[in-house]
């Protein structure tokens, strides 16, 4: 009797807490969450100098984040540097980092503890992409990408979440893909790092709920293809449905998206569509809707940024 009791406590608990998440979840889509005020953070963007982190950077430069801007290409951070300062930033450290390479995470990470302080907000968006048919995929180059697309993250976590923990306060951003969600034809290595990226981020999310660390807030990005020359040759049967994406656009929802503490980003939001039918249509008419979209041969002209020209 008394364990039933507890079951129907449980049931009624579990239905009214249900209820109001519900509810503000509605709320919030009819008004706008309230922005948080990031001026003075210590943002961390890996791959800062080109395409998506640069232009993260400056929006925070914007803001008035103190930026720490991490990317293998010194010449390239040193460029985004100079653009964070002229957008308004008056604090803003540039470290050359290798982030396929653990104790070069480490070595950087411990520098900038002690050059900075600590890191408030943790955006993962370095990545590289190969390209090719799986078997064809170099083992390097594949080892690489898992290296760079997810086993990076752990090494910031671990580097970076601590402090966050300690002072009850941060907010770890991963930027995953659609190619997290759904396999790709050529895509192989990629999809499997960016599903190990979504995963992790994913899990350690559910780690500070279980542990009732509030202050610890997380964003998992999942964007289409964008036009920051990663996926250069790439095309999209279905624009209108699911366009390759301006940058500024990704940039601007990412930023908002952190502002707002979202959990999860589509973009567009087409791809929460597609997840929905990817889990309740047959396994056959969901590749007949990979067809009909494109998604087969969306690679089939990819030249890369390093192969262009």
């Amino acid at each position: 009797m008394a364990s039933k009791l507890k079951s129907a406590k449980e049931l009624i608990v579990f239905l009214g807490k249900s209820g109001i998440a519900f509810l503000e979840a509605t709320m919030f889509t009819i008004i706008p969450k309230p922005r948080k005020n990031v001026a003075g953070e210590i943002v961390l963007i890996t791959g800062a100098g080109s395409g998506l982190g640069r232009l993260l950077a400056i929006r925070f430069a914007r803001l008035g984040s103190v930026l720490v801007l991490w990317d293998i290409n010194k010449e390239g951070n040193e460029d985004t540097y100079r653009m964070a300062r002229e957008a308004g930033a008056t604090r803003v450290y540039a470290y050359t980092c290798d982030c396929s390479q653990r104790e070069d995470i480490y070595r950087v990470a411990k520098q900038v503890k002690k050059e900075v302080g600590d890191v408030s907000i943790l955006i993962n968006n370095a990545g590289i992409v190969t390209g090719k048919s799986f078997l064809d995929c170099p083992d390097d180059l594949m080892e690489k990408a898992l290296d760079v697309n997810f086993k990076a993250h752990l090494w910031t976590y671990k580097s970076f979440l601590p402090a966050m923990i300690a002072n009850k306060r941060g907010h770890l951003v991963c930027i995953s893909s659609s190619a997290g969600l759904v396999g790709v034809n050529k895509l192989a290595d990629y999809c499997a790092s960016k599903f190990a990226a979504f995963g992790f981020a994913e899990s350690v999310f559910v780690e500070t709920l279980v542990q009732k660390l509030e202050g610890i807030k997380t964003t998992i990005v999942c964007p289409f293809f964008i036009k920051t020359g990663m996926f250069e040759g790439c095309s999209t049967a279905r624009p209108f449905l699911l366009p390759i994406l301006e940058p500024e656009y990704v940039a601007d929802k990412i930023v908002d998206a952190i502002l707002q503490e979202k959990v999860y980003l589509n973009v567009p939001r087409f791809i929460s569509f597609v997840m929905l039918l990817k889990s309740i249509l047959p396994v056959k008419v969901s590749m007949l809707l990979a067809d009909y979209m494109g998604v087969f041969n969306v690679m089939d002209g990819f030249v890369g940024k390093n192969k262009k020209n």
